[in-house]
């Protein structure tokens, strides 16, 4: 009897780990390796700007590479900061990204949920012209840009930028949150509605809350284009009390080129403008996958 009884328990044991090892395929061992080099191909250079900011000037220009920062010192990162044009910088970029974000998700959040709830003459309209104003060329825009900021007196400032930020960004949100938005059955809200609520009510309480990975999502998505944008801060800014990080960035690569190039210092420089949105972007890259996710397939 006790023979019988191991042996069942043994067979019980062995046939879950038999369709465990079943299931693992080779088409997924080669899927996870693809995944695992393509991850520290992209990971490799932040390790390598961190690294090389950690380490003095003398080290980073011997022809061998120092791959481990032993030894290192944040005396470049001071260096840097001690310059004294890093936070007024970083004070323009937060400004200009968080006006960003905050305009567009009012604007986008009430246009997709025109979109989705209501039907009106020149929704499909509406809806092509937000597609078409995401296929213009940038490039072909900042004469346009300029001459209309300088007309309105609103070179080198905060408003003028975060307006074309806000233009820039607003259709790709709408046609985000629009799939998000019509992924929610009405009929939530009027199963609400029947229990006692409040179209308002209703609408807080049911709707609102399943929006917030889409939400989320697209205040990403804003801030990270507000945050690390280029070109058309270098057009509409151009005196250097007002610049946003990537600008302030760029003036730092000059002045060190200018003169023997201090790769620490440039590193630091660097690591001081990237790290914090990589870090931003890991504690809400969940969200974000999942507001993506459904914004595209939804609707």
């Amino acid at each position: 009897m006790t023979t019988a009884s191991t042996a069942s328990a043994t067979a019980a044991t062995a046939a879950p780990a038999r369709k465990l090892r079943q299931k693992v395929r080779p088409s997924r061992i080669v899927l996870g390796v693809v995944a695992i080099v393509l991850a520290l191909i992209w990971v490799f250079p932040v390790y390598w700007m961190v690294n090389s900011s950690l380490l003095p000037n003398v080290v980073l220009q011997n022809s061998t590479p120092t791959w481990l920062p032993f030894g290192g010192s944040f005396d470049n990162f001071t260096a840097v900061i001690d310059g004294g044009t890093f936070f007024p910088a970083l004070g323009m970029s937060l400004t200009i990204a968080l006006i960003t974000v905050v305009v567009c998700l009012a604007f986008a959040f009430l246009a997709a949920l025109a979109i989705s709830r209501f039907r009106f003459r020149g929704r499909t309209s509406f809806v092509l012209a937000v597609l078409l104003i995401q296929m213009l060329p940038a490039e072909g825009l900042f004469i346009a840009q300029y001459k209309l900021m300088g007309s309105l007196g609103l070179l080198n400032s905060v408003i003028g930028v975060s307006i074309l930020y806000i233009a820039a960004v607003v259709p790709f949100t709408i046609w985000m949150l629009r799939g998000f938005v019509a992924g929610i059955p009405a009929d939530l809200e009027e199963a609400a509605m029947v229990d006692g609520l409040s179209r308002t009510q209703a609408f807080l309480r049911i709707t609102f809350p399943l929006l917030a990975p889409g939400l989320v999502a697209s205040g990403v998505y804003a801030f990270l284009q507000a945050w690390n944008e280029f070109t058309v801060a270098l057009v509409i800014l151009q005196e250097n009390s007002s610049q946003t990080l990537p600008l302030w960035l760029r003036g730092f690569i000059q002045q060190s080129a200018s003169r023997a190039t201090d790769w620490g210092q440039v590193m630091a420089a660097s690591t001081l403008v990237a790290v914090p949105v990589i870090i931003f972007f890991l504690i809400v890259q969940g969200r974000m996958t999942s507001g993506l996710v459904s914004g595209a397939v939804k609707g």
